[in-house]
């Protein structure tokens, strides 16, 4: 799924009346849409009051408001101006409406008007701008703003929530509050960068097809949605499958005082489908590690004084350890001591296996990132293609760019792009909204995860799930990390759901895996779940 800037939303619309779908018909299946939306996840008692401005973004919450009448509702338009201002395909939408028995019209010209408007609502859509619309805020859609803040009846944005800027990167604006949003086509910039529906659980932001031709819809951005590759993990596995077919990969890391870090990576590698798991560690933390789970298998590595791998670099040893491996982790809990940097470069020059490269093997590869592009470029040479997923949170980031954090997260897109292309790896940036840049240059935006992920550990289960995700799809490697990271991201959320963002720890994450892959991104209606989890949110919660 394409994420789209304001003005090539425009320019499908343009393509669409081309191609024959009239403007009327995308308006039409938009209220629609809404007017669907709302009465599935919302309860059936009480009016309605949709806020309609006078362009088009106000056609659409007509047309919501005539749907929404003709289901059984109570609906009462409220129009930011007068009827005499409405004009073009907005005007007939309102026209079409304006007849139906359950739907009053009403025209607010004063804040006096909007505040008599609103009161008694059980539900209020905001249609007063959308995509088009360039901040700030002025006159009565500002008042608006203000009564928004100081009311708990849930809203609705359609396209966005009135005031954000669709183009804008930031996670804050000032706008109107939603609970939920419904857009069209595709997600822009802000529905994937902004934090348009806060709350305890995130809210719904959804996208719903009207019938805009694909061939329409075209992007330069080179951003699409992660969640899009959630459908990797959709189909049902072979039934003759066995744990052969989905991949035995190994986790190497762990030191005196951090076997925990390996665990959880292992841990959640098994959960996440991996057939076989295999932690590589040193022998003095090997009781604690394998006691995660009974299925996890066992690599232990000879020590120095120091607890540091001395043999695993020998050639036997080398061969034997990764005998049947498919993918490797490497780097939780590693640590940084005495010769472990070198151990780790001269691991990833020798190994070509597909590697997951976090932690303390991030660190290690700090001012030696030319290894990375050295050895991507002769396994092309070789034709043999190397797969590199680096997994750094922005501090990691910056020590690998030898730059600040600060400038890191100033250009996280240009930094991820430039970065993967130019070494050839599939860079995977943490953070609000991880970004997962791939060697010919797309990036993926992933649109899952909250607050509570902010614990140790959050790593180390990324890591272990994708790990597992490429040991099973070692064919589709940029499907495999961005499911991966969706993945993880969406067991947060379900996690927090269950508890409270304090006490999320995280392998409480693991523990809801299994939702997050039963949880379909794509709903019984049609809708695409960007963000909010479409199992869990029902008429009660709105």
């Amino acid at each position: 799924m394409k994420i789209l800037t304001a003005q090539e939303m425009s320019e499908a619309d343009r393509r669409s009346v081309e191609m024959g779908v009239p403007i009327a018909t995308l308006m039409e299946n938009a209220g629609a849409a809404v007017a669907k939306f709302c009465l599935r996840h919302y309860a059936n008692e009480g009016t309605v009051v949709v806020l309609c401005g006078k362009g088009n973004n106000g056609g659409d919450g007509f047309a919501a408001a005539r749907h929404l009448a003709q289901a059984g509702r109570t609906v009462r338009v409220v129009l930011l101006g007068s009827v005499s201002e409405v004009k073009g395909e907005a005007a007939v939408a309102l026209e079409r409406t304006t007849p139906q028995p359950d739907v009053e019209v009403l025209e607010a010209q004063s804040e006096e008007d909007l505040e008599a408007a609103l009161d008694g609502a059980a539900l209020i859509v905001d249609a007063v701008v959308g995509t088009g619309f360039k901040p700030p805020l002025r006159g009565l859609a500002l008042a608006a703003r203000e009564l928004f803040a100081k009311t708990a009846v849930p809203v609705v944005a359609i396209d966005l929530p009135s005031g954000w800027d669709a183009d804008s990167l930031e996670q804050k604006a000032e706008a109107f509050r939603a609970d939920a949003v419904v857009t069209f086509v595709a997600p822009k910039l802000a529905h994937v960068f902004g934090h348009l529906t806060p709350g305890r659980t995130f809210g719904p932001v959804v996208v719903a097809p009207i019938g805009t031709p694909e061939a329409a819809v075209v992007s330069q951005t080179e951003l699409h949605w992660a969640g899009a590759s959630k459908a990797l993990t959709e189909a049902p596995r072979d039934v003759n499958g066995n744990k052969g077919k989905f991949g035995h990969v190994l986790i190497l890391g762990g030191g005196y005082g951090k076997a925990g870090a390996p665990s959880m990576a292992s841990l959640a590698a098994m959960r996440a489908g991996a057939g076989l798991v295999t932690a590589a560690v040193p022998r003095e933390i090997l009781p604690t590690v394998a006691s995660i789970a009974p299925e996890l298998m066992l690599e232990p590595l000879e020590q120095d004084t120091e607890g540091l791998p001395l043999d695993l670099l020998e050639e036997e040893k080398l061969a034997e350890s990764l005998k049947g491996i498919k993918v490797v982790g490497i780097g939780p809990g590693l640590g940084q001591e005495g010769t472990t940097p070198e151990f780790v470069r001269g691991f990833v020059e020798r190994v070509t296996l597909p590697m997951v490269i976090d932690a303390d093997a991030l660190n290690a590869l700090a001012g030696h990132t030319s290894l990375l592009h050295d050895v991507v470029k002769k396994a092309k040479m070789d034709g043999k293609p190397r797969t590199i997923v680096l997994t750094p949170h922005p501090g990691e980031m910056a020590r690998l760019a030898g730059l600040t954090v600060k400038e890191v997260e100033a250009d996280r897109i240009g930094l991820a792009r430039r970065f993967a292309t130019e070494h050839g790896v599939t860079l995977v940036l943490k953070g609000w909204r991880t970004l997962i840049a791939h060697p010919d240059g797309r990036i993926a935006v992933n649109t899952t995860g909250n607050p509570a992920m902010g614990k140790g550990g959050s790593g180390d289960i990324l890591t272990g799930i994708v790990t597992a995700m490429l040991g099973q799809h070692p064919d589709d490697v940029a499907r495999a990390v961005e499911s991966a990271v969706f993945l993880h991201g969406l067991a947060g959320d379900f996690a927090t759901l269950a508890q409270d963002e304090h006490t999320v720890l995280a392998t409480d994450t693991v523990g809801h895996l299994y939702e997050a892959f039963r949880s379909r991104v794509v709903d019984a209606d049609g809708f695409t779940w960007i963000a909010g989890m479409a199992t869990n949110h029902s008429k009660e919660q709105g």
